[in-house]
């Protein structure tokens, strides 16, 4: 599942297409909405929350989408048919650009007020103006037994952290997956680093966490299983079990036993 930086990212790309033009088509290729017609209407705003995606349109009302693990959004110059591929779930199109979502996994219409029925259960966003570092740590020990690395996934503690910034983090950290949150001693320091490297690598393609961006050099556990630690030597460990029922090759875990000590699952 795309992580908070690269929803960031897709979320300024249909900003500068989209924002401050009238929509000329508004295509939504969902059974619920495939009546609603946007079109004549001006795009005020595209924005991410987290791993959500908000565009808001005159009238007061929000098109929200969320990519989850296949969707994505494809930007390309204005007047060519729409694509009559199976894949696409909305269109949205004005006289400049036509921006087309692919297998997206949410695609719905919300009031603007009503914003919270669809995003207000996230918590501090680490890419957003709400950051609070104090807040997602208050979040986090509120399950002090519950397991670090399942409470850094978890939305509702702060947003934006997915699998590959939890491995990367909990590495740089020293902190075992598996310990329990209440274990794994100051976690500000935890989820700032988290945001930091949001911060990194929200304008690129591709994610860097050890600095260097060579093919196969991006990072330190995440995607390396078997393959020695690049501190230790260390063969690194994955562990495809997933919490409180998620699948389990969404949140595949990868660890350096020797550098992130402790007992695992």
């Amino acid at each position: 599942m795309p992580e908070g930086d690269v929803v960031w990212r897709v979320s300024r790309q249909l900003d500068e297409a989209l924002a401050g033009q009238a929509l000329t088509r508004s295509d939504f290729r969902v059974p619920r909405f495939a009546t609603t017609d946007l079109s004549g209407r001006v795009v005020r705003e595209a924005l991410s929350r987290g791993k959500h995606l908000l565009i808001r349109v005159d009238g007061g009302v929000t098109v929200h989408t969320h990519l989850r693990m296949d969707g994505s959004w494809r930007i390309w110059p204005a007047g060519r048919p729409a694509p009559r591929d199976h894949r696409v779930r909305l269109v949205l199109e004005n006289a400049r650009w036509q921006a087309v979502g692919y297998l997206l996994g949410v695609v719905e219409v919300v009031p603007t007020a009503r914003e919270d029925r669809v995003v207000g259960h996230l918590g501090p966003d680490l890419l957003g103006p709400d950051w609070d570092a104090g807040e997602a740590v208050r979040r986090l020990s509120a399950a002090p037994d519950r397991p670090i690395g399942e409470a850094l996934l978890d939305q509702a503690n702060l947003a934006g952290i997915g699998n590959l910034y939890k491995s990367e983090v909990l590495f740089l950290r020293g902190i075992s997956p598996w310990q329990p949150a209440g274990g794994a001693g100051d976690l500000e320091p935890v989820v700032e680093l988290a945001r930091r490297l949001l911060e990194a690598n929200k304008d690129r393609v591709g994610q860097v966490t050890t600095g260097n961006p060579a093919r196969g050099e991006q990072t330190w556990v995440y995607g390396r299983p078997g393959r020695p630690c690049r501190r230790c030597g260390t063969a690194v460990l994955a562990d495809g079990r997933a919490g409180r029922g998620a699948p389990a090759a969404e949140r595949v875990t990868f660890w350096c036993p020797a550098c992130q000590p402790g007992e695992a699952r």
